[in-house]
């Protein structure tokens, strides 16, 4: 299978929302996945299992940052190498971070392993929650591996122009996690009840035959991305790749981690108000997980295309491009909004049973809700300005609009708004975080930045 980067060709909108539309349905279906799954949990175990949920999975996107940075540097790089019609390059890109997901994955593993409950108590998990939180979490920690090399391939295939192939293999991955979840909570004949242990198992199964299944279908297609026997070497660590990664990808996992820690100070503040307000903040995020998908999938496939036109050198097409993104952003950001708060009470009841936690959520969502178009469309801009290489403006903006605003506006005026001093710190910090990234998309110098040093000599050293 010969490389097409198609992304350099074509009318815009239309290439865009043809190259946006699979990375969406597999964001939906990876969200329905989530969101079915929290419904056996917060229907059948429990609001406390559900609340544990929501913890650990903050944990895990929180340890899980750096590394995916790593991805979306790689996926740059294999644009930007496929743009300028050098597959040797990009095939070197695919064996340096294939070995280095595989090795920071398994530390990240046992670490998370082996402190699941350390952490969940620093962030003040509910004490009726925290049992749940820890046999979820360490069975989760067990499939990071896993995950983070299917999440890699899935990446890398974006990277290349291919998002037909991963929504194949998400629903494959979705499906498998769906049938299993039930089975595995509530056991069947004589496979045994593993509760809230087994929703966590159950993706650990998935991703792991689906891992498998991707491998088989890329050697059997002869994808050419794929490493023939006389390419083995370049799994070995390419220094001149391995800098690029690591100083570009870091910081783009910062701003994971911004994010996600972003995400615990706030989960930390919520968990004050006790176990209610704590579900109807995690059912939110269920929901507010959707809303979030096309502006995610839309930023997804600029970043793509910007990557393979910087590397063909086709500036012009890029600030369209841009355009075309923010507009589409916001357009299906703000229609799901809108849909949603009007029967939020509907989506509620989804994953929740008590009417008190119902009612908590009928109030912070229509606040925070409409939030996530802004902050959209500033994701937009970051994935262009990020795709040529500019990776800090991003995390700086970022920071500012989190932890300068959401968080201090929030932790002073708790003793005021109580609650609803978390619900409008969404809204505030993501009017910040567009300005600054419309300003610095307008007059910061992110065209001159670099991938990797063109002056740079290769070198190979071992893994």
């Amino acid at each position: 299978m010969k490389p097409s980067p198609i992304l350099t060709e074509g009318a815009i909108g239309k290439t865009l929302v043809v190259f946006s539309l699979p990375i969406l349905a597999g964001n939906v279906l990876q969200s329905i996945n989530g969101s079915i799954n929290s419904i056996w949990v917060g229907r059948y175990l429990g609001g406390a299992a559900l609340t544990a949920t929501s913890n650990a999975n903050t944990i895990l996107f929180f340890l899980l940052g750096s590394i995916f940075g790593v991805g979306m540097a790689s996926t740059i790089l294999i644009g930007q190498s496929l743009g300028a019609k050098d597959v040797d390059q990009a095939k070197r890109v695919i064996g340096t971070s294939a070995s280095f997901f595989l090795v920071v994955s398994i530390l990240v593993a046992l670490f998370g392993f082996l402190f699941s409950g350390a952490l969940l108590r620093a962030m003040r998990t509910p004490a009726d929650a925290l049992p749940f939180a820890v046999a979820y979490m360490r069975v989760i920690f067990v499939a990071v591996p896993f995950i983070f090399m299917y999440a890699f391939l899935m990446m890398s295939l974006r990277g290349a122009g291919d998002s037909n192939t991963p929504m194949l293999f998400s629903l494959l991955s979705v499906g498998l996690d769906i049938a299993l979840n039930p089975l595995l909570i509530f056991g069947l004949g004589p496979l045994p009840a593993f509760g809230i242990a087994g929703s966590a198992g159950a993706t650990l199964v998935a991703n792991a035959v689906t891992l498998f299944a991707i491998l088989v279908h890329l050697r059997r297609q002869k994808h050419f991305l794929w490493l023939k026997p006389e390419e083995l070497s370049y799994l070995q660590f390419d220094r001149k790749i391995l800098v690029a990664l690591i100083a570009k990808g870091v910081p783009m996992g910062l701003q994971m981690i911004v994010m996600s820690a972003s995400a615990i100070v706030m989960l930390a503040f919520v968990n004050g108000f006790g176990s209610a307000t704590s579900s109807a903040f995690g059912a939110g995020m269920q929901i507010w997980n959707y809303v979030q998908m096309p502006a995610m999938a839309i930023g997804m496939a600029v970043s793509s295309m910007v990557a393979q036109n910087v590397g063909a050198k086709r500036w012009d097409r890029v600030a369209r491009i841009a355009g075309a993104g923010v507009l589409y952003s916001v357009i299906m950001t703000g229609g799901l909004a809108t849909i949603i708060s009007i029967f939020d009470h509907a989506f509620l009841g989804l994953f929740l049973t008590d009417p008190g936690a119902i009612a908590i959520g009928e109030h912070l969502n229509p606040i925070v809700i409409f939030s996530f178009t802004f902050f959209g469309m500033a994701m937009v801009l970051g994935g262009v300005v990020r795709s040529t290489g500019a990776v800090f403006p991003p995390l700086i903006i970022l920071f500012v609009a989190l932890w300068l605003f959401r968080i201090p506006f929030a932790w002073l005026m708790l003793p005021r708004w109580h609650a609803d001093a978390i619900w409008w710190s969404f809204p505030i910090a993501s009017v910040v975080a567009l300005i600054l990234s419309a300003a610095y998309y307008r007059f910061g110098g992110w065209k001159q930045a670099q991938m990797i040093k063109s002056d740079t000599i290769p070198t190979v050293i071992e893994p």
